[in-house]
């Protein structure tokens, strides 16, 4: 069930060129909070449907690009008779689905990271395909630093790093410049802020200029095999390979490119 909050508060979508750009709302933190997670899953999905979208960046504008779950929220529901036990396990599953959408989109998706992404700001960040950040831009799995461990961000961040560099963001609590988060590969470029902008609708209207049909089958393909043993890795994106030659519309451009 969506949030009853109004969607325009909390994300706006802007359609243009191919590429949908879902700004986050709730300034100056643009906090998880359930209706966030909600609207937000929302509108990825709908973007799944949308043959207009080809593809989805994810833009958390200023200082914060997302701050994580909203902890006042969480605060709220410590007076529940179960102490919030039910509200959370609300909270993380329906934040679970709606990182698993992003990452699953047959669309392209991108992370546009001005300021601080943290805890499941991070989370965010990583579960989209591509990353790319302010040269400014922070990272940070804060969690041990308030009792607690960043277990559900770092799902999706330890997808992105190496075992001992997740476990260094997890254990340290620390803050990690974008430096650090391109050398690691947590982003994929670092540039000046000012630059950004212009950096990332150039790249996402070269992605949305791809044919979409094969870049979400190539998506899915990467992603299943990368968790595959290597020979099943190889089967797995063979199929897949031969099912994008034999596509008509591939057939039709390789006769005429090549004059068979």
């Amino acid at each position: 069930m969506l949030a009853t909050e109004r969607d325009t508060d909390l994300i706006t979508e802007t359609l243009e060129h191919g590429v949908l750009t879902l700004t986050l709302g709730a300034p100056p933190a643009h906090p998880l909070s359930l209706a966030m997670i909600d609207v937000l899953h929302a509108a990825v999905s709908r973007a799944a449907q949308n043959d207009a979208a080809k593809v989805i960046v994810i833009h958390g504008p200023g200082n914060i690009f997302c701050a994580g779950h909203d902890l006042k929220e969480i605060a709220r529901h410590r007076a529940d008779a179960d102490c919030g036990r039910d509200y959370l396990q609300r909270l993380f599953d329906r934040c679970a689905q709606m990182m698993q959408a992003l990452t699953l989109s047959p669309k392209p998706t991108i992370a546009m990271v001005e300021g601080i992404a943290t805890a499941g700001g991070l989370q965010l960040v990583a579960a989209c395909d591509l990353a790319f950040a302010a040269d400014s831009a922070t990272f940070c799995l804060p969690g041990i630093n308030n009792k607690g461990f960043c277990t559900t961000p770092a799902v999706a961040v330890a997808r992105n790093l190496t075992r001992k560099h997740v476990m260094e963001m997890l254990l340290s609590g620390d803050t990690y410049d974008a430096q650090w988060a391109r050398e690691t590969g947590l982003i994929n470029r670092a540039l000046p802020v000012a630059e950004l902008p212009a950096f990332v609708e150039d790249f996402a209207r070269k992605l949305a200029s791809r044919y979409g049909e094969n870049v979400a089958d190539g998506k899915r393909t990467l992603y299943r095999q990368v968790e595959m043993p290597l020979a099943e890795a190889y089967a797995h994106a063979t199929e897949a390979m031969i099912g994008h030659f034999m596509d008509p519309d591939l057939i039709e451009h390789d006769q005429k490119a090549w004059g068979a």
